[in-house]
């Protein structure tokens, strides 16, 4: 591999085009290939390109067949990813596939098959990991700070579902539903905080507020807007995610706590604090520590995810290079939409679901 990696994107819609603002802070990084089947979305990729002025291509199949690349990001729509992969996995490319990983577990198990026999890197994009105060956040639990992990809640509080091109995320055949395409992120990090796998889910959930009075093609969005997850994991620690999507006035969009037997630890992002409450004894007076943790102004300026884009592209093109791991796997993919599934499934059919009965791995 030179130093240059030359990238190409599938897909230029709003996280395409925050890939693209994000891989040209990366040195030696450059964006060679372009593909999309919508004219307009490829326009929109021009205002974050630059003076970059990549091949542009209409489908996955006419980049990996033409375009100049080491390395290509995956950012269609969540149900096209299987058939976009398909080409590329033929290339031996470095391949970083954004969340969900797919929208049905079958399509997650084939991803997973052909990314263990690719020869070159595969990476799921799992933004939340690299958000600089949740990675401090998590490196503190790891590090035995709160003692004995017992407890994860995490809260996301924030705006509804945006417009896409052809209104595909307002349906969950296209998404995997919400539980899979938003909520993946925060599954994956409770397989991250834990270093255990879930064994059971009890979801709570339905669509109250948000896209009730919106209509495409005669039908009706069927994606939950709010819920309540608990995940048991193998270990014994439980997990609890609170959604909302109509509370977008709120002051932390994301908020995760975890409590040990000696303590507990919060992240508020933003504006990404840390916030440390030791036990103490009944009535004595509490000892909490609030510590900001620093984040890159570029690298905030450059994408919505508190600067995890762009650290997730420095970790990425060091595997590229050969200059570190693979850390977020296909397996660790197929694992987070194994979780949301099983979510989609107990709020629709009011039931705790067993992973094993989906036969995810």
């Amino acid at each position: 591999m030179t130093e240059t990696i030359r990238y190409g994107l599938v897909g230029t819609g709003m996280m395409g085009c925050e890939h693209i603002r994000n891989i040209r802070l990366i040195p030696g990084a450059r964006i060679t290939a372009i593909a999309d089947p919508v004219e307009a979305s490829l326009g929109w990729a021009d205002a974050s390109l630059g003076d970059e002025r990549p091949a542009r291509f209409r489908s996955a199949g006419e980049l990996a067949e033409r375009g100049e690349i080491d390395a290509v990001i995956i950012a269609s729509p969540n149900n096209t990813h299987r058939d976009v992969l398909a080409p590329l996995f033929e290339r031996g490319i470095a391949i970083l596939c954004e969340k969900p990983l797919a929208t049905t577990l079958p399509d997650a198990r084939w991803i997973v098959e052909q990314a263990e026999r690719h020869a070159a890197p595969f990476w799921t994009g799992m933004e939340y990991r690299y958000m600089p105060p949740v990675a401090e956040f998590v490196r503190q639990v790891h590090g035995g700070r709160i003692g004995a992990l017992h407890m994860v809640s995490m809260r996301e509080h924030r705006f509804p579902f945006l417009p896409k091109v052809g209104d595909w995320n307002r349906f969950a055949r296209n998404t995997g539903g919400t539980m899979v395409e938003k909520c993946c992120h925060f599954f994956d990090l409770m397989r991250l905080i834990t270093r255990s796998e879930a064994v059971r889910v009890y979801c709570s959930g339905a669509i109250d507020v948000n896209h009730r009075d919106e209509r495409y093609g005669g039908e009706s969005p069927d994606i939950i807007d709010n819920s309540f997850t608990v995940v048991d994991f193998a270990d014994g620690t439980r997990a609890m995610l609170d959604l909302c999507m109509f509370a977008e006035g709120v002051e932390h969009q994301e908020e995760i706590s975890v409590t040990g037997d000696k303590a507990r630890l919060d992240v508020l992002v933003p504006p990404g604090d840390l916030i440390f409450s030791p036990r103490v004894p009944f009535r004595a007076a509490k000892q909490v520590e609030r510590t900001p943790v620093a984040v890159d102004e570029v690298a905030m300026a450059a994408g919505s995810h508190h600067g995890a884009t762009f650290h997730q592209h420095e970790a990425f093109a060091r595997a590229v290079r050969g200059d570190g791991p693979v850390e977020v796997t296909a397996l660790d993919g197929l694992r987070a939409v194994a979780i949301g599934t099983a979510a989609e499934i107990s709020a629709r059919e009011r039931r705790v679901v067993t992973l094993a009965e989906l036969d995810a791995l």
